[in-house]
This record gives C-alpha cells, structure tokens and sequence, in this order.
C-alpha cells in the first residue's frame, strides 16, 4: 500500500472511529474529547494496530486540526470581556497558574524528568477545559453568578497565557538551555508580531469588512479567512515562533465584527473534523499495556492532580472575593486539565522532549480528570448556595446607572428572538439573552453576549438576568400561555419596564395586557417586524426624553 492509499485509509479509520466514540459519549454524557482520546488508544498500536502512523502523514492533517482550534479561539476572543472581569482575571488566573504549574513542575524534577519538560509539563496541567467549564455553567445557569463570573475570568486568563506558553515552546524544545539572549530575541519577534496582528486588525475592521459586506459572497469569505490564515502561520514560522501562534492571531485580527460569527459558522465543520483527528491521532500513541504495570502510581497521579488544582482554584477564588466553602466548590469545576494541555504535550512529544513513557501516564491522567469533572463541578456548586440569592449583590457591581438605562432583555432565542436580540445590540442596547436551551445560547456567550440559560418562569432566572433593572424586554417565545406566566412575573420583578410580548394567537392579546404587556404583537401582524419596530419607537422616545 502507498503513502497516499495508508493516508486515506487511516483518515477514514480516524474519523469512523471519531464519529463512533463521539456518539457514545454523547449517549453517556461524557466529554467528546474523552471518547476521541479513548478510541485512539483503541485503534492504535498499543491495542488493535490499525493505524500505525509509520511514516506520521496523519501528524500533519492531526497539525491542521490544532491550528484551526487556536483560530477559534482568536476569533471567540473579546476585549470587553476581559475588561469587564479585570478584577479577577488578573488576581484569579495569575494565582491559579502558578499554584498548579510551579508544584506539577517540581513533581516532575524530582521524578527524573529534565528542566525543560518539567516545565512544559506543569504549565500544560495548569490549564483547564473553558469549554467543558462554560458549557456545565451555562446548562445550571450559574455563568452570571459570582462564583460562575470569577470562574469564567480564571479560564479567559489561562486562554490568554496559552500565548506566551506557545512562544516558550520552541525555546524549551531546542534541547539546550534558553539564554537571555534567546528570550532578548524572543521578546523581540514576539512584540513586532504582536503590533502586526493589532495593525492588521484594525485594518480589517477598518477596510476589509465593509467591502467583503458589500460583495455578499459566502466563497470570498471562505478564501479570506483562510488565506489570512496560511498568511498568519507562515508569518510566524518566518520569525521562528510556532504556526500556531499565527492561527490564534489570525483568529483575533477576525474578531469583534460583523463577520466574525460568519467566519466561525463556516469554520465550525472543518474545525470540528479535524479537532477530532487531532484528538483521535493524540490517542494512538496511548499504550494501554504498559498502564497495567503501574495502576497504583497512576491511580496516586489522578488523585494529586485533582486535588493540586482543586486547592489551586479555591485558593484563587478565595483571593477574588468568594467565601472559602464556595471557592472549594467552584474550584472543583476547574480541577480537570483542558484541550490545549494535550496540544502542549503533544508539542513535547513532537520535539522528543517527552518521552512516551511520560505521555502516557500524562494522558491517563487528563482522561481521568475529564471524565471525573461533570459530576465534581455538579457536587461542588451544591455548595455555592443558591445563585440568587447574591444576585443582587452583583447587580452594583456589574452596571453603572448609564449600563443599567441601556440595557435590555430578550426571552426566547428563537428565529424572532434572534433578529430582535441583533438589532437591539445595533441600536447600542446592552442585550441580555434568556433562553430555555444552553446550546442556543453558547453561539451568543461567545460574542460577549449575557446570557442565562433556564426556564423564564423561575424568578431566580430571571433575577440572574438583571430583570428588575431592565429598561426594555421583549418576550418572544412559542407558546402563548407560557408567554402570559413569564410577562406577569416580568411585570411583578419590575413595574417600569417596558414589555413587548409576541402571541401567536389575536385571542391571547388580551391576557397579555392584563398580565401586564405594554404592547402584544400577534404572528398576523408580522412579528419580527413590528417587534423591531415597537422597540425602535420605544427606545428613540426615551432617547428624546432624557
């Protein structure tokens, strides 16, 4: 067989078995990334030897996938949330950071390793799974809660570490010493890259956007993405640094406007695919066997991560404000290790500065605390009291008065729901997003949104949402009985507001209004439109009054 024939070949054994694991994971409520590292063990050489990577063609399209996974996350990279948690970002994430890496890294010394695979090692455990993290937050409801809030900032910290991490690497995989003129000249290319991405963002937004508007075609958004992609990455491989680095910046040059979340729904299949390449491909260089001569270490090494970074985190969100039982059980939620520990230790492994001996117990070990993590992070919020009882806590601490004037409220992300919600964010409104469904609200999460997902019918949701100081809200969901429940509450948490309420039905209009609508809008009067167009009269009118 040829290389091209065994390329193809592993490909469609890799992606079977991706879509395979990926199914069963989904059946039992486990992470995908767990079922993708697990059926790589399986089809490996350690087990079944069907893929075998002799002459490693498969490493390169498993590369591809890593590097679109840093794109997204460029492209999902907000400065206005950043800014908006800078009080725990800093304090929270630096503290985590260096209360896992700097133990796991002397571990890692004193068990033989050299200096610089210890270092890598143990900055690679100190990062968690933001998306695993968010999305458990997201589903219970608790991402705008204070510990959700703080915990969000540790993870954006660690999201922006992995930059200079990933410039680090190719100065620890040299196999000599790092000097200072090697980080003098690190430093350097580091900064000229840095002011080219910023540069090349503001021409983007600046120039580029608007034409690329203007064309209305899907296919030229495609090349430039990718191109600016290509561009990126070579870039950064002409300076020395990582490929990778270039595809995180030309994810960030891509974030922030208009076709950012175009750019992202396009990327997403690709992405996707090959992350699960990259994950499955990762997975075959596990040799189960060679795990049975050691349970007992292995077993120890579980045990000891889960609790460095549970103690690391609670440690953390006790210095940003939270009380010691509620900082131990959010730090439970972080005790795992994240997507791009596993792209740090694969970049060791790649430069042979760790050894497979090494990375297998490595990857036992981020398997166990993936798997374990839902049910810790379920057990640790039960002793974070309930989420609203410090809602109004937060509520000063969250908005200024102008925020608060501003700021809007839509329930129900549905088609309707999701034109209103993009037009009031284009007439300057701060939107908050509630909706029944985590899943249609992750896309809106990501571009900075608030977002609270769970029933409207409970005051606590909608408490989390900053209801009672809402300026305008509009209630746009399927069912007209439910909409009447969810104004009337809406209406009791805060008599001022403005409500819009749709209805399917000119019938219902009525108990609206009793319920306490200000206006119904009913589905034969074209309802995205007129909602649109009540909360454009609403808002101009309020305008003119202040």
């Amino acid at each position: 067989m040829d290389d091209i024939t065994r390329l193809i070949v592993d490909l469609l054994i890799v992606l079977t078995a991706g879509l395979v694991a990926g199914a069963i994971s989904k059946r039992l409520e486990v992470s995908l990334l767990v079922g993708y590292l697990l059926v790589g063990a399986l089809i490996g050489d350690g087990t079944l030897g069907w893929v075998t990577q002799e002459n490693r063609e498969l490493e390169y399209l498993a590369r591809g996938g890593a590097l679109l996974m840093l794109f997204a996350v460029g492209i999902e990279f907000s400065l206005e949330e950043l800014v908006r948690l800078r009080r725990f970002f800093l304090v929270g994430g630096a503290a985590q950071m260096l209360l896992v890496a700097i133990p796991l890294t002397m571990t890692c010394l004193a068990s033989g390793m050299s200096t610089d695979a210890s270092i890598l090692a143990g900055s690679a455990g100190a990062l968690s799974s933001t998306v695993l993290v968010f999305k458990s937050l997201a589903e219970w409801g608790e991402t705008a809660s204070r510990h959700g809030r703080r915990a969000i900032a540790i993870l954006l910290f660690q999201d922006v570490a992995l930059v200079p991490l990933m410039l680090l690497i190719p100065l620890l995989t040299t196999g000599r010493a790092p000097t200072a003129a090697g980080y003098s000249v690190l430093v350097a290319k580091s900064i000229a890259f840095v002011a080219a991405t910023l540069l090349l963002r503001w021409l983007i937004r600046r120039w580029v956007v608007s034409n690329l508007t203007q064309l209305r075609s899907v296919e030229l958004v495609i090349l430039f993405a990718l191109s600016l992609l290509g561009g990126a990455c070579w870039g950064a491989y002409s300076l020395g640094l990582p490929p990778a680095i270039g595809a995180l910046a030309a994810g960030i040059m891509l974030s922030g406007n208009r076709l950012s979340r175009q750019i992202d729904t396009i990327v997403l299949p690709f992405r996707e695919t090959f992350a699960a390449v990259f994950f499955v491909t990762l997975g075959t260089l596990l040799h189960p066997g060679e795990l049975l001569e050691e349970p007992l270490l292995l077993i120890l090494g579980l045990v000891g991560m889960l609790a460095l970074k549970s103690i690391a985190a609670a440690i953390a969100l006790r210095l940003v404000g939270l009380t010691w039982p509620t900082a131990m059980g959010m730090g439970l939620g972080l005790a795992q290790l994240g997507e791009f520990s596993f792209l740090v230790v694969a970049e060791g492994v790649a430069h042979d500065l760790i050894s497979a001996e090494n990375y297998n117990r490595m990857l036992f070990v981020g398997i166990g605390t993936l798997i374990l993590t839902p049910q810790l992070l379920k057990v640790g919020l039960r002793w974070t009291g309930d989420a609203a009882d410090d809602h109004r806590e937060e509520i000063d601490d969250l908005l200024d008065h102008e925020e608060a004037i501003s700021h809007a409220l839509v329930v129900g992300v549905g088609t309707i729901g999701r034109q209103v919600a993009s037009r009031l964010e284009i007439m300057g409104a701060d939107v908050c997003l509630v909706d029944l469904s985590p899943i249609n609200l992750h896309a809106y999460a990501q571009q900075g949104f608030h977002t609270v997902a769970g029933d409207a019918r409970d005051d606590g949701v909608l408490r989390r949402a900053r209801a009672e100081r809402c300026k305008l809200v509009v209630v746009a969901l399927a069912n007209d009985e439910l909409t009447r429940r969810v104004v009337a509450l809406l209406r009791e948490l805060n008599p001022r507001a403005v409500i819009l309420a749709r209805c399917h039905y000119l019938a219902s209009s009525d108990a609206l209004v009793k319920a306490g609508a200000t206006t119904v809008v009913s589905e034969e009067a074209q309802t995205a439109n007129a909602l649109l167009r009540e909360c454009e009269n609403h808002l101009s009118s309020d305008d003119g009054g202040e």
